[in-house]
């Protein structure tokens, strides 16, 4: 392949990445010891401590995929034998409860149906069953189901049992609130490829200084050279001096250091309510379409949108269509929910009505293939009514804003 071909990426992740973030990751390349580039970095902390509302001292980009970031974390966290709670209500709870197991730590799951959000009087119980456990890891945002967990309400009964907590805020974090400081989360980490809209390959995480404590204390090394967070942390660490650990992606940095200026630019609560309203507009769409989404509405994510696949359609031969017809990706389901739904991913710079109006386009046309039948352009118009309901009288800005063909044609 030469040149890739142009898509638009509404699955459950990478997400579009905007011309100046793209543009920035072409600009000198520098040593990861230059004075130069450290100064670079302390900017680079900063503004992930602004995008995480923090004052945690170590919030810094782990230098792999957020998938690295897990499982560092788990044997930061963690000594082989220690027992840890891990709810699992999807694909990526799984996932940690398999690297758990194989670090040799005892898990105790609280299994969740795949589609409901977890029950904190339910994790309460289980702490209240083994007070030996001292770390609780759960998912904020499951991309697997769509689902939101109730964060605050989790972290909250783990403080009561005296637990650290490890949070998954892969797909929640630059899209629906996150708050660290405000929650007493202790380590929690992300990506850089969905909400923020960056390349794929980095992992903005930050500690609390209970789990820095901790991890301090601990009676063995990290059993991960490269995943070992302490010296990783010493690496990020201007104050002190950093010592030498890897060599720092400087390229990728650079263009998740201007991803996460887009965002701040905009700022967080324009941010949540622009993913909120396209959300909005493609649920009403999808209800034009006689589709539905997975989980209830009370915790349904508005970036990752799990649409349930109607008995007798091809969910496969959907989402080809979508592809080689339309030039846009959505995702397949995980698990046991694959062949039962596909997934619609509206985030970071992906989250633009325009784009939910070419994803309604795309699936008329992909259902009409199979035989389904709707109104020409009901989808796109439910849409339009739906994102204009929601933005009410509020001044939409340029990346929300109806387009004027679409505006002109209703």
């Amino acid at each position: 392949m030469d040149y890739p071909p142009q898509r638009r990426l509404m699955g459950a992740g990478p997400s579009d990445v905007p011309e100046r973030v793209r543009a920035a990751m072409a600009r000198p390349t520098l040593g990861h010891l230059d004075p130069a580039f450290q100064d670079f970095m302390e900017t680079l902390k900063t503004r992930l401590r602004r995008l995480y509302r923090t004052k945690n001292r170590m919030t810094f980009p782990f230098s792999a995929p957020a998938s690295a970031a897990m499982e560092a974390a788990l044997f930061a966290l963690a000594d082989a034998g220690d027992a840890v709670a891990v709810v699992v209500h999807g694909a990526f709870g799984a996932r940690l409860v398999e690297m758990a197991n194989r670090q040799q730590l005892i898990v105790h799951r609280l299994d969740v149906p795949w589609g409901e959000a977890p029950d904190p009087d339910a994790l309460d119980e289980l702490l209240r069953r083994h007070p030996d456990i001292r770390l609780v890891a759960f998912v904020h945002a499951e991309t697997s189901t769509g689902v939101a967990a109730d964060a605050a309400a989790l972290s909250a009964v783990a403080q009561r049992h005296d637990c650290l907590t490890l949070v998954d805020a892969v797909t929640s974090l630059g899209g629906t609130p996150v708050d660290p400081d405000e929650w007493g989360l202790d380590f929690v980490y992300s990506g850089s490829q969905k909400c923020l809209s960056a390349p794929p390959g980095l992992a903005p995480v930050t500690i609390s200084d209970r789990a820095l404590a901790w991890m301090r204390e601990r009676r063995t090394p990290a059993r991960s050279w490269f995943g070992d967070v302490l010296e990783i942390a010493r690496y990020w660490d201007g104050a002190s001096g950093r010592s030498y650990h890897h060599t720092a992606p400087s390229n990728a940095l650079y263009a998740l250091d201007e991803a996460l200026a887009v965002f701040l630019d905009e700022g967080h609560e324009a941010a949540f309510a622009r993913h909120r309203h396209c959300h909005e507009a493609l649920v009403a769409g999808l209800d034009a379409l006689d589709l539905a989404l997975l989980p209830a509405p009370a915790h349904r994510l508005p970036q990752l949108n799990a649409v349930r696949v109607p008995d007798g359609l091809d969910e496969a031969r959907l989402r080809h269509r979508l592809l080689e017809r339309h030039g846009i990706e959505v995702s397949a389901g995980l698990g046991p929910l694959a062949g039962q739904v596909f997934r619609i991913g509206l985030m970071g710079w992906s989250a633009r009505l325009p784009n939910v109006l070419a994803v309604l386009v795309g699936l008329e046309d992909a259902l009409k293939a199979q035989g389904r039948n709707f109104p020409e352009g009901a989808a796109a118009a439910a849409a339009l009514a739906a994102f204009d309901r929601g933005i009410g009288n509020r001044n939409p800005g340029p990346e929300t804003a109806r387009p004027q063909a679409a505006r002109a044609a209703s």
